[in-house]
């Protein structure tokens, strides 16, 4: 069996002074830090998704709903879609990480793709702000998992009941054996987390750990 970590969404937009900061995501990300330096050998691969905004559409919004629109975030080249300083230098490491929502909403990382076979960062941006993007290399995140052989994962960052939560459903429906270790996660509200938790858990999720939500 080889085993993978995907790291979601550990970024300064969805940590305290984001904004769509959560609660306890600068904290997550140090966490998640230390989990790598101590765990790095227990995983054949570490990925990570992240949002990489240029114009979703209706995803943005001026008086968002917090459902199905929000507030401007992750922008491409802006200090809010860079990953948490927290973290930043450890996913320096990563084998590949998958960029999603250039154009439309995306929660689950295996929406993700990377354009370079998966190393490196993934996708381009050129001057415009556009990412560089070639149907004909792009590798989701599924697809670059199976290629890997990769059976099963293991899921952190942020938040727990959104994207955290689409990432492990994903997986599941997948094929993958998946964990969420609650430890290195964040969520929004206890509410939303509470049902998050029961959603992945019926699903199949494996959950390890204790949540945090503000």
């Amino acid at each position: 069996m080889s085993h993978a970590l995907i790291v979601v969404d550990v970024q300064n937009d969805f940590c305290e002074g984001g904004s769509l900061g959560v609660d306890g995501g600068s904290a997550v990300a140090a966490d998640i830090t230390r989990h790598l330096e101590t765990h790095r050998r227990e995983y054949d691969a570490v990925v990570a998704a992240a949002d990489w905004h240029v114009d979703p559409g209706g995803h943005f919004s001026d008086e968002p709903d917090f459902v199905d629109s929000w507030p401007p975030h992750c922008r491409v080249d802006t200090r809010g879609w860079a990953f948490h300083p927290e973290v930043a230098e450890a996913l320096r490491g990563v084998d590949a990480v998958f960029h999603k929502g250039q154009f439309s909403a995306a929660y689950s990382g295996f929406e993700g793709t990377t354009t370079d076979g998966g190393e490196g960062t993934g996708a381009d941006v050129g001057r415009e702000g556009r990412p560089r993007v070639s149907t004909e290399d792009a590798i989701l995140l599924g697809d670059w998992l199976r290629e890997a052989g990769i059976t099963s994962v293991d899921v952190v960052g942020i938040a727990t009941d959104h994207c955290v939560r689409a990432t492990a459903l994903d997986a599941v429906a997948q094929g993958f054996g998946t964990r969420v270790l609650l430890d290195l996660t964040a969520g929004v509200s206890p509410q939303t987390t509470t049902r998050a938790l029961a959603t992945m858990r019926e699903a199949g999720v494996e959950l390890v750990g204790n949540p945090r939500a503000s």
